[in-house]
């Protein structure tokens, strides 16, 4: 019977590999070979750290240090590793500038080269002693002409990213990229150690019944969100007229990875919980990179009073809110905040703010 199994597998049409797709996504373009070079050496360093990550409590490094990083959160041995496999693997590939980590208090200056890489080496690391799926997210943005970088370079807006994309490190590797033409997905054949094409132009769902959000933190949302929330949750008898369902992995390469499969939203909204804090995601590391992948599969992506990607940085490490994912959903928290933040609304928690949502029937 396994043989039977492995030989229907088989029999599966050929796929395109990531190199070839790139090749002809680029258009054979000699312009763009310095970006197909540099998506290459990602998808190794992704297929290193998927080795890693498989070998689990196996290899002894899924623990806790003592250190932290630059965002004041403890870090995991697997965050240390992966981030030294990114800078290794940028640094050694020619074509790469400069580079910032999230693990990372400052910018990392190579050369005068074409392309800044921004990454976050192991999104979701908490879930790493428990064996749940975590990932890897990267952004890529033009780098100055003919001269080292400075810091002030990478303060660039997420529309100006060339590429972005993850890594999802789950039962399959997948990398998920965008060059500005459309999502795509490539699976790794873990037995030739090449990602091989395996969802073409992914698109997200026009309407969807998913929502994702941390839901500990209902005490401390802002009345707009907890209105949202309170909705889906009231289900086919309440203002949306149909069922919800509640998804939350805690890795937003996971979260974001399903939206593309099969729609939803995902919401890490401004909050009260530390009111310094404009938000609670890094806008250059994950934010930026997951809009951009969203936006080119016919989603959308907000700080809930605009689109995300728009947004000019005034550091690398700058963090906001974010509601990402089906285009009318995000649109339909974006008009809650913006009634409720322009007083139309008594401060103050009002479930349904005296009207009615967008999408109930009269």
């Amino acid at each position: 019977m396994l043989r039977a199994c492995l030989a229907r597998l088989n029999m599966t049409k050929p796929l395109t590999t990531l190199n070839t797709f790139l090749k002809e996504e680029l258009l054979g373009n000699v312009a763009a070979e310095p970006l197909s070079t540099l998506l290459l050496e990602i998808a190794n360093i992704c297929t290193t750290i998927a080795a890693m990550t498989s070998k689990g409590a196996l290899a002894d490094i899924t623990g806790k240090l003592e250190s932290q990083n630059v965002q004041g959160e403890t870090q995991m041995q697997l965050d240390v590793l992966t981030n030294d496999a990114f800078i290794a693997g940028l640094t050694n590939c020619g074509v790469v500038a400069g580079l910032a980590s999230e693990e990372v208090d400052e910018v990392c200056n190579i050369r005068a080269a074409k392309y800044l890489v921004i990454f976050d080496p192991l999104d979701g690391s908490s879930n790493v002693p428990v064996n749940v799926s975590v990932g890897s997210i990267f952004s890529v943005l033009s780098a100055p002409d003919s001269r080292m970088p400075v810091e002030a370079d990478y303060l660039q807006a997420g529309n100006r990213q060339v590429a972005a994309g993850y890594a999802l490190y789950g039962p399959a590797t997948m990398l998920v990229l965008t060059v500005g033409k459309g999502t795509h997905g490539f699976t790794l054949d873990a037995d030739k150690q090449t990602f091989m094409l395996t969802h073409p132009n992914m698109r997200v769902a026009d309407v969807t019944s998913e929502f994702a959000i941390n839901a500990s933190n209902e005490r401390f949302w802002e009345p707009p969100i907890t209105r949202y929330i309170e909705e889906c949750k009231a289900g086919l008898a309440g203002a949306r007229e149909r069922d919800f369902n509640m998804r939350w992995v805690a890795s937003m390469v996971a979260d974001i990875h399903r939206i593309l499969m099969r729609g939803g939203i995902y919401l890490y909204p401004k909050d009260n919980k530390k009111p310094i804090k404009a938000g609670r995601l890094r806008l250059m590391y994950e934010v930026n990179p997951m809009s951009m992948l969203v936006e080119q599969a016919g989603g959308k992506s907000s700080t809930g009073s605009g689109r995300v990607m728009d947004v000019v940085p005034d550091n690398v490490h700058q963090r906001v809110p974010v509601i990402i994912g089906t285009s009318q959903e995000v649109s339909l928290v974006e008009r809650y905040i913006q009634t409720y933040d322009s007083g139309e609304t008594q401060k103050g928690f009002l479930p349904f703010f005296g009207e009615r949502s967008l999408f109930h029937k009269k």
